[in-house]
């Protein structure tokens, strides 16, 4: 975490944080989305920033610049649940864990230096915390995803029947989900997801070792580190975990957004290049030449751009309210 403030306030910034990260990235995530359910030829053609602000226009010049936040407000919702309870269930069991530990020294709890979790425990209290979170805002990233994918979609080149014709709007996509899928469709694909709650626990993992590092540096052990310097070290974290997981969020998106059944399934389609429709018409599943462990980290190169990003402002906006937040406090206890 970036400082040592009570679960409740770093759960509020965070999530503040958060939504202010994903109100500025989401045009960059839509291209990612669109990316990973490219086919590969495609892809690699829209690869790079060129290949991003080609997409970007392309939704532009046909629906318009409002569709490049088709599904903002579900998704913000969706960000805002889930960061709010990560920071909250994260700093509270990194504090349950730190009780813990001085109970069980020998010394007073007045001399007894405070415990600092090591990567193992990092990474284990993340990931506990990311389980939780995303059990709750998983339903409004599915809703997100389907609102994202009933777009016309350029690389899928899928086209409608009268008897699909795509829906339109929340209420559509949640009745359609309810529809095909029941109350369950609503966590599709939650065990990859669960699986991916090791990214956050990876970035704040790093997070904290740089963090240390940098203390160790300028010898200000103790002291939370700057915005800006907090917007820096979240960065290169979430870049790193990103980079370690990213078979997992292709996997993810691709599950969520067709008709595959299993993670393995798409994992495979993405090695041998297969593609799967978005909505089950006839003729939109797509077969490529087998691009093999590339086809694994199709659009990577978007994901690290929009997480770089996204955990930088996070991070940098989560820093900087709880500052203020720590400067009202001590105005109204001098007042």
């Amino acid at each position: 975490m970036t400082s040592n403030l009570p679960p409740l306030v770093q759960a509020f910034s965070g999530a503040i944080g958060s939504a202010s990260a994903n109100t500025l990235t989401y045009p960059l995530d839509l291209v990612t989305t669109r990316l990973q359910l490219d086919s590969p030829e495609k892809a690699k053609r829209s690869s790079g920033h060129h290949g991003a602000i080609r997409i970007l226009r392309g939704i532009i010049r046909k629906r318009g610049f409002q569709d490049l936040y088709a599904g903002l407000a579900t998704d913000t919702g969706a960000t805002l649940l889930s960061n709010f309870f990560y920071f909250y269930f994260y700093a509270f069991l990194r504090y349950l864990l730190t009780r813990r530990r001085l109970s069980l020294n020998s010394k007073p709890s007045h001399l007894a230096r405070p415990h600092k979790p090591t990567l193992p425990e990092e990474i284990l209290l993340g990931f506990v915390a990311g389980v939780a979170s995303r059990a709750m805002s998983t339903p409004l990233n599915i809703i997100t995803l389907k609102l994202q994918a009933e777009q016309e979609n350029e690389g899928l080149e899928e086209i409608a029947t009268n008897e699909d014709e795509p829906v339109s709007g929340v209420a559509g996509v949640v009745n359609k989900i309810y529809q095909e899928q029941g109350i369950l469709g609503f966590w599709r694909g939650f065990k990859t997801t669960t699986l991916l709650s090791l990214n956050p626990a990876l970035t704040l993992a790093f997070f904290q070792v740089f963090r240390r590092l940098l203390a160790r540096a300028s010898a200000t052990t103790g002291t939370d580190p700057k915005p800006t310097q907090a917007f820096f070290l979240a960065a290169v974290s979430n870049s790193i975990a990103a980079t370690i997981l990213y078979p997992l969020m292709l996997a993810k998106t691709r599950l969520q957004a067709s008709s595959a059944t299993s993670m393995g399934e798409v994992l495979h389609d993405a090695y041998t290049g297969k593609g799967r429709s978005t909505k089950r018409l006839p003729g939109a599943e797509f077969q490529t030449k087998n691009p093999g462990i590339p086809g694994l980290y199709q659009g990577l190169e978007m994901q690290i751009v929009k997480g770089f990003l996204s955990q930088g402002v996070t991070f940098l906006v989560k820093g900087r309210v709880e500052q203020i937040i720590v400067e009202m406090y001590s105005r109204r206890r001098s007042a």
